[in-house]
């Protein structure tokens, strides 16, 4: 079991932020799989994002698929020679009160035979300030009703996505992580309001040292402030997103057969993904995904950060395979994530990663 905070992970193996986390029969096939310590919910903002057809998603494991996905064009595209995708969808459709509902619903349900209750992270984002502490203080109201602040283990949990590269005109703002400090700021009220309230932060995939330095940094000075709490509020990071700015070629990638209930995007096209452009995740990304990893996992080792000591790692990128998941642990995960294999082979994703042993 791996503590964050309040949050509980057993086993430590939960599905990343992403479009097979979307819908209620998607939360619930990841909440019944003995397999998975947590579920991650795809990134939701307060109001809903409103999604076109260069951010819909249907996704390519035919066991995954779900009638609300169906009628969706298809913007993540799976490589034929790894298992890689690239992808061009952006946040959730649904608000977060919906996948407040949700969660509401699966944590109230009886679990099956011989399975504890597993938690939830809700990721969710926002550029707005104000925004923002009105998502947490209705995530908190869910707390509240369950009980989270004096339970032995949290229920919910809150990742703040700070990097999705498909969103136009809104560059992921973790790679200036400046421009976070409001956003932050908000968390950190929140935070030292209620102490029990566990918060990550998402990241984008970094290519150069400064880059990390300027992560830990710019917490230091928010959490070293002489307003600042005891207590750092940041207690995981997700690292990574996928990498923007990447392109295949159609022939580069498969396509899913046609479906009697699905009416895909048919029209000419010479990339992967209409868009052209897009995030690239999966078996590309993973050396990147464990670069990200080793450093901050170094950097949160560090005597000089170590208000940062409790910080824990969610590694994310290319987890593909039993071997590729306990590299990330090497690097320095404390629990690992995916969903790339998630989009391929659903649920036994996990099992398959696994080995078909449970932690």
């Amino acid at each position: 079991m791996v503590k964050i905070n309040t949050l509980h992970i057993s086993p430590s193996l939960v599905n990343a932020s992403c479009a097979w986390a979307s819908e209620l029969e998607q939360l619930t096939a990841l909440y019944d799989s003995p397999f998975t310590g947590a579920v991650t919910t795809r990134t939701a903002t307060l109001e809903g994002f409103q999604e076109d057809a260069s951010h819909t998603v249907i996704p390519v494991a035919f066991a995954f698929i779900t009638r609300a996905h169906a009628c969706h064009h298809r913007k993540v595209a799976f490589t034929k020679s790894t298992v890689s995708t690239i992808n061009s969808y952006g946040y959730s459709p649904h608000p977060l009160s919906q996948y407040i509902s949700w969660a509401r619903e699966l944590l109230r349900r009886p679990s099956p035979a011989g399975q504890p209750k597993k938690p939830f992270i809700l990721s969710i984002t926002s550029s707005d300030p104000a925004k923002l502490r009105v998502m947490v203080q209705t995530i908190q109201r869910l707390r509240t009703e369950l009980g989270d602040a004096d339970a032995p283990s949290s229920s919910i949990a809150i990742e703040l996505n700070t990097s999705c590269p498909n969103i136009p005109n809104s560059p992921p703002t973790g790679y200036a992580f400046p421009s976070l400090v409001p956003l932050l700021s908000i968390l950190k009220e929140e935070h030292a309001k209620d102490p029990s309230l566990t918060i990550g932060l998402k990241l984008p995939p970094f290519v150069y040292r400064d880059q990390f330095v300027a992560v830990i940094d710019g917490i230091k000075n928010l959490c070293l402030a002489p307003d600042a709490s005891a207590t750092c509020p940041f207690a995981f990071f997700t690292c990574t997103n996928t990498l923007g700015n990447s392109l295949l070629f159609d022939e580069q990638s498969t396509r899913p057969a046609p479906s009697s209930e699905a009416t895909l995007d048919t029209s000419p096209s010479p990339f992967a993904v209409p868009t052209g452009l897009g995030g690239v995740a999966g078996d590309a990304l993973h050396a990147l995904a464990l670069g990200n990893v080793y450093t901050f996992a170094q950097l949160l080792r560090d005597p000089s950060n170590a208000f940062l000591r409790d910080t824990v790692i969610i590694g994310v990128g290319g987890v593909t395979s039993k071997a590729a998941c306990d590299r990330m642990r090497r690097a320095g995960a404390a629990v690992v994530g995916c969903a790339t294999l998630l989009g391929k082979e659903g649920v036994t994703a996990f099992e398959i990663i696994a080995d078909g042993q449970r932690e």
